[in-house]
Parts: structure tokens; sequence; C-alpha cells
């Protein structure tokens, strides 16, 4: 076998390839665009190169067949947060062939090394963690758009190379037409109604003062768990770039208290409805078939990111959002599902409010490490 360093066209394209053949017998898989994955290897359009470096190779067998692949990263911003240095290897695709996923991950593990890693997370992103993000281990039904996927023999792959898992991802489902508990409606009523609490959602036509105001709240919100690194503006800015094409603004709501920022959640429909037989490609059909899907509508959404203020959770907040957010979706009859991706198994008071809207299982990822000595 020979590891073969991504450098032109050629091995982009088989980078691209490896997991048509991966996948080829599996129904659930639904491939991502190839420009999604493009976009995290392009310094032009990746602020992360900015704090860090990134690079990736494929697997080829002695016949020159392209079987594996896997890219490795270091983010100089979190690297050094934690006890030892920590890198990042992802994009990770291998028939099933532990050889040839060890060779892959050795690839990436030396590379780090050389860079003065002392450990590698997998399978992780160069960007944000709300795609290409974790192991899924539990729940392989078709993934909502920027959620990882992949077979199930990866798990073995990755523990027997000595990898543990640092945390577990949890993906909760909620029935949108089954009415919340009484005791969470209740509640989110309440705080609805009290003076000073406003709710809007976000706006096309004042873009930036939404990107303030979320930026606001999840440094804010987010501020006190381990390892944290505040998200900047530009990064968000790119991010709600990258979702015009899908986003409904009455899925992305805000609330204040007496004009402050104090809580959010972002919601899109689910792409990944629109492009399940796009096989990666966006060409001039594929354009005119997603635009059709668009206005014909989808039936599933997909809960990014939820974020409130320190000083204002358990205020309920979050129920009030989901309210607002019930009271424009149930007139439309249209979704049927709002997928709650992802919320880590240390973050107990947002699996708290999943639990309270009455949301049930749906997937299990895993963040795991790989220490090199």
């Amino acid at each position: 076998m020979q590891i073969i360093p991504v450098s032109g066209s050629k091995t982009k394209r088989e980078f691209l390839k490896v997991p048509h053949l991966v996948y080829k017998n599996d129904k659930n898989w639904i491939c991502p665009l190839d420009q999604d994955v493009e976009k995290t290897f392009d310094p032009a359009k990746n602020p992360f190169y900015n704090h860090g470096e990134c690079t990736r190779w494929i697997l080829q067998n002695n016949s020159g067949e392209t079987i594996g692949r896997v890219a490795a990263f270091i983010n100089q911003k979190k690297a050094y947060n934690y006890e030892q240095p920590t890198g990042g290897m992802g994009f990770f695709e291998c028939i099933n062939d532990q050889d040839a996923a060890f060779l892959l991950f050795d690839t990436a593990a030396s590379w780090l090394k050389e860079r003065g890693m002392k450990a590698m997370d997998g399978p992780i992103n160069f960007g944000e963690n709300d795609t290409f993000w974790g192991l899924l281990v539990e729940g392989f039904t078709p993934p909502s758009y920027g959620m990882n996927y992949n077979p199930a023999y990866y798990q073995a792959f990755f523990e027997n190379y000595g990898f543990s898992t640092s945390y577990q991802q949890i993906t909760n489902h909620l029935a949108v037409r089954k009415p919340f508990p009484e005791r969470f409606t209740k509640i989110a009523n309440w705080v609805a109604n009290k003076p000073g609490y406003t709710f809007e959602h976000f706006s096309k036509k004042n873009p930036d003062k939404y990107v303030q105001d979320l930026m606001e709240i999840y440094n804010d919100g987010w501020k006190d768990f381990e390892n944290f690194v505040p998200i900047k503006k530009e990064t968000l800015q790119e991010s709600f770039k990258q979702m015009e094409t899908i986003m409904d603004e009455k899925l992305i709501w805000f609330a204040y208290l007496n004009g402050e920022p104090a809580s959010f959640v972002v919601i899109i429909p689910d792409a990944n409805q629109m492009i399940k037989d796009f096989r990666g490609k966006l060409g001039l059909i594929e354009k005119l078939r997603f635009v059709y899907r668009r206005w014909k509508g989808v039936n599933r959404m997909r809960a990014i990111v939820m974020g409130t203020k320190t000083a204002y959770q358990k205020h309920g907040l979050e129920s009030a959002l989901f309210i607002k957010l019930k009271e424009y979706v149930l007139p439309m009859e249209q979704y049927d599902e709002l997928e709650l991706s992802w919320v880590g198994d240390f973050n107990d008071k947002m699996l708290s409010i999943h639990e309270a809207t009455g949301a049930t299982f749906g997937k299990r990822h895993l963040t795991l490490r790989k220490l090199f000595s």
C-alpha cells in the first residue's frame, strides 16, 4: 500500500472518490457536497488557516486503486489548551481493512508529531464542530446536513489503534406535530409574557446585527466550558453566508431582555433531503433540482446550535424560543421532525432542555483522542 499526499487535481479527485467506494452498498449514506469538503482545504475559504495548518493524503493498494483517505491539522488556538499539545485528524474513510486504516492513522500521527503534537483528536474537522465532527457509533440512519456518517466497523479501527473517548455527542429528535409536555409549555408561555422579554427572528435585511448578537451570547454562554475558544465575527459571517441558500429566517430566533441579547437558537432546513442523490456534485442540473426541492420543501430541520448568556440560564428562555418557533412551523404543515444535534455529554443543561421538550434519542457520535506516549 502507498500513501500519497493530495497535491493536485488528480489526487483531489481521488480523495473525493473514496467515500463512493466505502458506501456503495449503504442506502443510508448521503454524500456531502464536494465543494463543502474542498472548502475545508482552501486557505482562501477556510478562516482556520489564519491560525493553523492542514494537509491530507490518499491510500492506494498495489493495483493503484484508492482505498482510503485521511487529513491532519493543527488549530494553534486550541492545540495548547490541553494537558498535552493536541492536533486533529478527520475526513477519514477506508475500506474494511485494519492494516489500511492503521497506515492512515500512522500517517496523520507522524505529521502531527513532527510539529510538536503529543496527541491526536479524531475524527474532527479543521473548522467549527457543527460539521464533519465525530465518529457515529449509534443511530445509523440517514444523516442530516453536515453530520458525520460512517460504517459501524470504523469504531473497532479507532479503539484497536488506541483511541479513547473524550466525550460523547448526543443527537435527539423532536416530533414537530407532537405537543410539548404540559410543564414545558407552561414555563415557556410564562417566560414569553414576562415584562422586558422580546423575541425576534433573524433578518437577511440586517444580518450584521444578528451575527453580532449571536457572537455576544455564544461567547458569554460557553465561556466556562473547558478549552473554550471565543468565536470570531468573521467565522460567523462565513457560516451564515454558507447557509444563505437554504436558510429560513423564521427558523433562527433570538430572545432579548430589555434590548440585551440573551438567548438564541439556529435551525436550518435539512439540505441533505435536497442533495441526497447528487453524489457530491452541484452542477447546473443539480442546482435546478436543488431550487425545486427547496421550493417544494423538506420535512426535517436541524438545530445547529443554541446558546444562552450565563446570567439568563435556567430562566426558561430556550423554552420560549421553541414556542415561538412552533408558532411559525405548525401552520406551514411542512416539517415533521427537528433534529437537535449535537450536544456533548458534558453539557447537562442543554441535555435537560432536550429532555424537557419531549425529544427522543437519535444518534451518538464520539470524539476520541490518541495519546502518542
